[in-house]
């Protein structure tokens, strides 16, 4: 059998902020390994400028952003086990490392010269 797309039923801003979170910790800049094997403490947020920011190489809409600081999201994937909060920062679990949000290269704009 197909495993199911979304099996923990994320709605389209929980997925976009995950996906998010997880190319945060891809990039030293805004994460260090977790204390937990293959987790990642995200250490800070992205700041836009304008109608967008930048992540690594990626350009990212600040329309696809609104869940990085909304509680309500955190709390949601908290709640399903992708991250954990900390003082001042979260981690990012394995589950939610691994998790396939499907939306990477929808997102995440490479190239363009931005």
């Amino acid at each position: 059998m197909v495993p199911k797309k979304n099996p923990l039923n994320l709605n389209a801003l929980q997925l976009k902020t995950l996906t998010l979170l997880q190319e945060l910790a891809r990039l030293p800049d805004y994460s260090r390994p977790g204390e937990e094997p293959d987790s990642v403490v995200i250490t800070s947020l992205p700041h836009p400028h304008g109608d967008h920011f930048h992540l690594g190489d990626a350009l990212v809409a600040s329309r696809d952003a609104s869940g990085l600081r909304n509680p309500a999201v955190w709390a949601a994937l908290e709640r399903k086990g992708l991250i954990r909060s900390l003082p001042d920062c979260a981690m990012l679990t394995p589950l939610g490392v691994g998790y396939d949000t499907g939306l990477h290269d929808a997102i995440l704009h490479v190239g363009g010269g931005h």
